[in-house]
């Protein structure tokens, strides 16, 4: 059993995790702040593994709070660090916030790993640090471009300060680079459940169609793709928790080749705009109400992964489609919307 720290924790891609170390029979510490989750959260945690983590309200912006965190908990195996905001539209408008949180919360959790002599960090990176890729599919030796948004360009210094530190004091550490995480625990226990306003396409969809939004709309159908609109490679959120825990796994075993490894995390398909909402239909039988806009700054026109490395070396490999992903995260939003 490890005791991993998991920041970002009642967050989409954190909760999840949580759930896959519990059922690992690891023990997950989860930090958050709430300012874009609930801690009810932890309720669903519950549901799905019958054990409730320790949970810690903690604001990783914040230097002091951060040391008081680490020093309350000095025997841990590992950190996985999800805390960010990741709302590409968003942080074109709000950058100075994006680098504040992003980088400012990275770099005070690995000034307290190396002060408490830890080891083992596992990074929640993005297909963004590669830009408008010239070459598809996106390789982890793909060349990184210049970040299409401030939010891309968090996730790309976040790596290079990951690197830096690990040239200086010699932990080890995972970045993963994952694709577009979708979907919900099938138990409909735990999903994507953001605070406002949805930033994302899927959570989006699923509460048009709930009848909480009044209309989707698509960013742009002038993208050269085979129907116009944006491709993504959309994979469902349990594969992802699934194998970060094989990560962890991975450092806290030495298990890993160099101090710093990177995965693509991704179907290894891609899928557009216009194909997430026909799936989303086929699923739910029923039409959506969307409309095509102009496009939104700071979208690529295609990112999908080459997941070979992850296959090979992780020994991972993703077990869900986009059908499935979708009737999760529609499962999810009738629940939490009393719709059945």
């Amino acid at each position: 059993m490890a005791r991993i720290l998991v920041t970002g924790g009642l967050g989409f891609i954190g909760s999840h995790t949580v759930v896959e170390l519990i059922n690992a029979g690891h023990e997950p510490i989860i930090v958050d702040n709430l300012s874009n989750a609930n801690v009810d959260v932890l309720n669903g945690i519950e549901a799905i593994t019958g054990k409730r983590p320790l949970f810690e309200k903690v604001d990783l912006k914040i230097k002091e709070e951060v040391e008081q965190l680490f020093n309350r908990h000095t025997d841990l195996d590992g950190i996985i660090h999800f805390a960010a905001y990741k709302a590409v539209g968003e942080s074109v408008a709000k950058p100075l916030e994006y680098y504040e949180n992003n980088l400012g919360s990275l770099v005070y959790l690995l000034q307290n790993l190396r002060d408490h002599g830890l080891d083992n960090f596992i990074f929640s990176s993005s297909c963004t640090v590669y830009g408008e890729a010239e070459e598809l599919p996106i390789t982890e030796n793909s060349p990184v471009q210049p970040a299409m948004s401030p939010y891309g360009n968090t996730k790309q210094i976040g790596e290079e300060v990951i690197k830096d530190a690990i040239a200086a004091h010699q932990f080890n550490a995972i970045s993963l680079r994952y694709f577009n995480p979708i979907g919900a625990h099938p138990s409909a226990e735990i999903g994507e459940s953001p605070l406002g306003v949805p930033l994302n396409l899927v959570p989006y969809v699923t509460q048009t169609a709930a009848g909480v939004r009044e209309q989707l709309s698509v960013f742009g159908n002038d993208y050269d793709t085979r129907d116009g609109t944006n491709e993504r490679d959309y994979i469902h959120v349990v594969d992802i928790a699934k194998a970060h825990v094989i990560a962890v796994e991975r450092l806290v075993n030495r298990k890993n080749l160099d101090k710093y490894e990177y995965f693509n995390l991704g179907t290894g398909t891609g899928s557009t705009v216009l194909e997430v909402i026909q799936s989303f239909e086929r699923v739910s039988n029923s039409k959506l109400n969307y409309k095509i806009v102009a496009r939104r700054s700071g979208d690529v026109t295609a990112a999908y992964a080459d997941t070979t490395k992850a296959n090979q070396i992780l020994g991972w490999k993703a077990e869900k489609n986009l059908d499935d992903a979708m009737a999760d995260a529609w499962r999810w939003e009738k629940k939490i919307r009393n719709l059945d």
